[in-house]
């Protein structure tokens, strides 16, 4: 199926030392962003964009679902999320189509055992803007230690009339996390109103 896809990008990052403590182990997230034509380009306001999103959103999710999981395989992900940039001539609302949808989103939920939703960002950029990709454990929403950002460039992405969508995964959480999680937050101050 011909997707209009110009160009696919992966990026691998190591942590090993953060505050200049070593790890106990590497933390490594992966971002694999498909850079392609918008689908709605140059026919001004489109009303219903649902053809598109399920032409597109299925195919672009499994390409790059296989691609994430074939250099962190899916037992290993403990951590998700997803990002969409528009180019300048497009609406917010096209990169979102792509990326907001159960057949995109499913697939790489069901494909690592993840049960949370995908945290994301969605914006309109120029070429080389730094993108932020946020992530949260894929399944215990409230781990403050899985709430991580992946930050990445494309130097000539997305074009005008471009869209970029991506997905990013981590093995594990921040490398010291000392902050607790909303659930001891919730506990505690619950705690504080039975006493007051």
């Amino acid at each position: 199926m011909e997707t209009g896809v110009r160009k696919i990008s992966t990026f691998i990052e190591e942590i090993h030392i953060e505050g200049g403590k070593p790890a106990e182990k590497p933390i490594t997230m992966v971002v694999v962003a498909a850079v392609l034509k918008n689908p709605w380009a140059g026919q001004g306001f489109v009303e219903n964009l649902r053809p598109e999103i399920l032409r597109l959103a299925p195919v672009l999710g499994e390409q790059m679902v296989q691609r994430l999981t074939a250099i962190m395989p899916a037992e290993r992900v403990e951590a998700y999320g997803k990002a969409a940039m528009v180019g300048v001539n497009g609406e917010i609302e096209h990169a979102s189509a792509l990326i907001h949808t159960l057949r995109f989103g499913n697939m790489f939920r069901e494909a690592v055992g993840g049960t949370a939703f995908l945290s994301f960002t969605n914006s309109r950029v120029g070429p080389g803007a730094l993108i932020s990709l946020p992530m949260i454990h894929k399944s215990l929403t409230g781990h403050r230690s899985h709430f991580l950002t992946a930050t990445f460039q494309i130097a000539d992405a997305p074009g005008p009339d471009e869209i970029l969508i991506a997905i990013g995964a981590a093995d594990g959480g921040r490398a010291h996390p000392r902050i607790g999680d909303r659930f001891i937050d919730m506990a505690e101050m619950d705690s504080e109103k039975a006493s007051a």
